[in-house]
């Protein structure tokens, strides 16, 4: 059974990898034998865990800085990543962001613009350039990181969940585009306990997660390695065009 999760062999590239659920998947995919591309805006952290990855692992391990919201970055990363190694066997589109705002009216152009730009057109540039050149190898698999609010949106919400519902239809269009080499699923998070946490009132969460979410708390960062590892490897292979929730069963009743 272990060998249909290992990656042995194998390119892959997590955009937002540097911290969070990123960099669970960046030591998994490393830890089951893949060379890693770590893709954010802060190149010293990228940096910093691709030190730690070869320490760990012994695998090769690339740090690179990339602005999912800018569409001739995507370029640059693909090339990156195809100059350094000539493949890329996983592409995980992980980067994201989803700013408060006061109310709807008061949403700006600038901030609508923001979020669907990395969350939506920058995963739509990076995958359609990788998948396309996956599709003409020996193939692939492209993991889209959503979001429960793709459906299931709070009002404080509604552009990070419009452009993470838009990323999920993508998924289901590029699974039938690259097809048969190139398999595209989705995993969709609910509330996890990573970086961004911090600045909850975690008091208050809490007491709402023992009624909001069956399961009754919030996901810790590795708890996504089951998913990302089955999408990524072997172990996936008839499965495409899918989305897993790792939610605690908070979006049940929605979608």
């Amino acid at each position: 059974m272990d060998d249909r999760f290992d990656l042995s062999g194998r390119v892959a590239l997590v955009t937002g990898g540097s911290r969070g659920l990123g960099r669970e998947m960046v030591l998994a995919f490393a830890e089951h034998g893949a060379d890693v591309v770590i893709a954010s805006r802060k190149i010293e952290a990228c940096e910093e865990l691709a030190t730690e990855v070869i320490e760990r692992t012994g695998r090769c391990a690339v740090a690179a800085a990339f602005h999912a919201g800018r569409w001739e970055q995507a370029d640059e990363l693909a090339e990156l990543v195809y100059t350094e190694f000539g493949r890329c066997d996983v592409l995980v589109n992980n980067a994201g962001m989803s700013p408060l705002y006061p109310s709807l009216p008061e949403v700006t152009e600038d901030l609508f613009d923001k979020v669907v730009g990395v969350n939506f057109k920058g995963p739509f540039r990076l995958a359609s350039l990788i998948g396309t050149r996956m599709a003409a190898d020996d193939g692939g698999s492209i993991i889209n990181v959503s979001s429960i609010a793709a459906v299931a949106p709070t009002p404080n919400e509604l552009v990070y969940a419009g452009a993470k519902a838009a990323l999920d239809a993508m998924t289901s269009g590029m699974a039938r585009a690259f097809a048969p080499k190139v398999r595209c699923n989705v995993i969709m998070p609910g509330p996890f306990l990573t970086d961004i946490s911090k600045a909850w009132d975690l008091d208050a969460f809490n007491a709402r997660a023992k009624t909001d979410i069956p399961l009754q708390r919030g996901g810790e960062a590795h708890e996504i390695v089951g998913a990302a590892l089955y999408l990524a490897s072997d172990a996936s292979s008839y499965t495409s065009g899918a989305t897993i929730r790792i939610d605690g069963a908070m979006a049940y009743s929605a979608g």
